[in-house]
């Protein structure tokens, strides 16, 4: 069957998703109407189809308040080095057929199954925390972002949003909860934990440390490298465009409130919440204290920062020797900033227990997904009911000794198969014999994880050497052994990317749904929703949505909100994307029209 063809990760994205230097309110929210979704052209297997004109759900607030992707998006306009931010039509809905043909009549049939969101990627981040590695910019103008120290403000916007969808577009369900896949902070740092619980569970979040008082980070320290918003330092940024902000930085520290998610929310683990920096050995004791210290390097040596981007680039280990060489030998170009105790890394049984600790709760439930039995051994893997007749599965993709990319151990594999045959009357073994279970519940099964499939790798974990790893690719040959598994939703590449997983027994097919960044561009979280044909196949519809800030941009606008707004143009203006896009960045990472807005058609197991 035709597919779309899989995009690979751009160099910009290896530095991000391995480096540390990865990256009051609106008002009251309303009840959006829900509406069945018009009759859209059949698709044939294997061929998508685009719905001429966006989908809409009544009446709204201006946009983007409220609003989803069918009804308006952020667009650039302009030309040059800075291009600023206006509000575009919104993207279609596309019919996917590869797995299941698209009859016609089935939107007057069909009964609606589940509706929630998907989070991604927020790398909530303490840009000011030594063990960042924003000199690697010298190298990668992409591997430090300009827009980073406002990444609670914009997280703070997306619960907003998500607090006003009160029903899915195509169902008018409610949702029932909100999924975060992963990467929720950036540092594994406890700080940023923190911020991360208050942010969905709801409190104030005060996105500063060290000094209570003045700004420690990159971004006032003279060095053209970086963006320097409040001085009129003719920076590498301000000569592309940028504009200068005074009171940029003091904004950007200040207290903000989050509302806290009115829905439910679930976690799953990423590589940055694991791992600081994402990619680092995470109880290295010289590191440990480096975090909580009173040095941070801002620049070093070009020998050093392609000797670093080497290690990451090419997936060499052990990352952590070469960074602590790089402390070491630079030292003396280390500059004092505060100390602080609360920037310390955690371990996985003290991720647990932040996430269980009952002031954070918030819309429940307690634990987010975790129990007190998850502490025995540190698993952060489990289920969870979605609704009447669906099943979740959230699984733990990460390398805990040290890597950005992800993998399986056995245990959890095995664990997985279990958990699979346990809502499934009947599957296939491994050898494609078809095994009955009558014990069975037989519910719809969707699969959460932080690491795409082409991400998913086989290396050894020093951390948990108790089984062999597995790839993405055995894990794709274990769900298409249970036709139960309508989709395998996660993050970790921030592109949107869809992708049929075909099988030549056409019930054992499903759907893996790649979702972008809240950090980087486009910036997209999604409502999924299930439904039921009635004619033998299910809908999984996928329709992205933005944070509720407004597109409009004033920088004289320091609030929360306009902080918000700000965080997604500067996101839009990253090096690479706002001009010269004959690389085709852009739609890398926004992905193509089949890839946004979509009817994802699967046999019913």
């Amino acid at each position: 069957m035709a597919g779309i063809e899989t995009h690979s990760p751009t160099n910009r994205r290896r530095f991000l998703l391995s480096s540390g230097g990865a990256v009051a309110g609106v008002g009251a929210a309303w009840a959006l109407p829900g509406q069945r979704s018009g009759s859209a052209p059949g698709g044939a297997p294997g061929q998508p189809v685009t719905r001429t004109t966006p989908v809409r759900a009544g009446a709204r607030r201006a946009a983007p308040y409220g609003a989803t992707t069918l009804d308006t998006t952020a667009r650039l306009t302009g030309t040059g080095g800075y291009r600023r931010i206006t509000s575009g039509p919104g993207w279609p809905l596309v019919v996917r057929g590869e797995l299941a043909a698209a009859a016609s009549g089935r939107q007057d049939r069909r009964t609606p199954l589940a509706c929630f969101l998907q989070f991604t990627d927020l790398h909530v981040a303490d840009v000011q925390s030594p063990l960042r590695t924003e000199f690697l910019r010298a190298g990668s103008p992409g591997s430090w972002r300009a827009q980073e120290a406002l990444s609670v403000a914009g997280a703070v916007s997306l619960v907003e949003q998500a607090n006003a969808v009160r029903g899915g577009p195509h169902t008018g369900r409610p949702p029932a909860f909100v999924m975060s896949t992963g990467d929720n902070i950036d540092n594994h740092s406890m700080v940023e934990l923190d911020w991360f619980l208050t942010l969905m569970s709801g409190g104030r979040i005060t996105p500063n440390t060290g000094d209570p008082t003045a700004y420690e980070g990159v971004q006032n320290s003279g060095l053209a490298l970086y963006w320097h918003p409040d001085d009129a330092l003719r920076d590498h940024d301000k000569s592309r465009g940028l504009p200068r902000i005074p009171g940029y930085l003091e904004a950007a520290m200040r207290p903000v409130v989050s509302p806290g998610l009115r829905l439910p929310w679930y976690s799953t683990p990423g590589n940055h919440d694991d791992l600081p920096g994402g990619c680092l050995a995470p109880q290295d004791p010289e590191l440990a204290d480096y975090i909580t210290g009173a040095r941070k390097l801002f620049s070093v040596p070009d020998a050093d920062v392609a000797a670093f981007a080497k290690v990451l680039d090419t997936g060499g280990d052990p990352k952590s020797t070469v960074l602590k060489d790089i402390l070491r030998h630079n030292a003396a170009r280390a500059r004092t900033v505060t100390a602080d105790e609360r920037r310390r890394m955690f371990t996985p049984h003290e991720y647990l227990r932040a996430h269980l600790d009952p002031a954070v709760k918030g819309a429940g439930p307690v634990g987010h997904g975790y129990t007190d039995n998850h502490l025995d051994g540190d698993r952060m893997y489990y289920s969870f009911t979605i609704a009447e007749g669906v099943i979740g599965i959230s699984i733990d993709t990460t390398y805990r000794s040290g890597h950005y990319e992800g993998s399986l151990g056995t245990e959890q594999l095995r664990w997985l198969e279990r958990t699979l045959a346990s809502h499934s009357a009947r599957h296939y073994d491994a050898d494609g014999r078809l095994v009955r279970n009558s014990g069975a519940d037989d519910a719809h099964i969707l699969v959460f994880s932080h690491h795409h499939s082409p991400s998913m790798t086989r290396r050894p974990d020093a951390a948990r050497s108790e089984g062999k790893r597995h790839d993405g690719e055995e894990v794709i040959a274990l769900l298409s052994r249970f036709p139960n598994v309508v989709a395998w939703i996660n993050g970790h590449s921030h592109i949107n990317h869809i992708t049929p997983h075909a099988h030549p027994t056409a019930a054992r097919s499903f759907w893996e749904v790649n979702t972008a960044s809240h950090v980087d561009y486009p910036q997209h979280a999604r409502i999924i929703e299930l439904v039921d044909n009635h004619d033998g196949t299910l809908s999984l519809f996928t329709t992205l949505i933005e944070s509720a800030a407004p597109h409009h941009t004033d920088f004289d606008d320091l609030s929360a909100v306009g902080l918000a707004a700000l965080y997604r143009e500067l996101s839009y203006n990253a090096p690479g994307l706002a001009a010269g896009l004959t690389d085709g960045v852009h739609e890398k990472m926004a992905g193509t029209p089949a890839d946004r807005n979509t009817e994802l058609l699967v046999r019913r197991g």
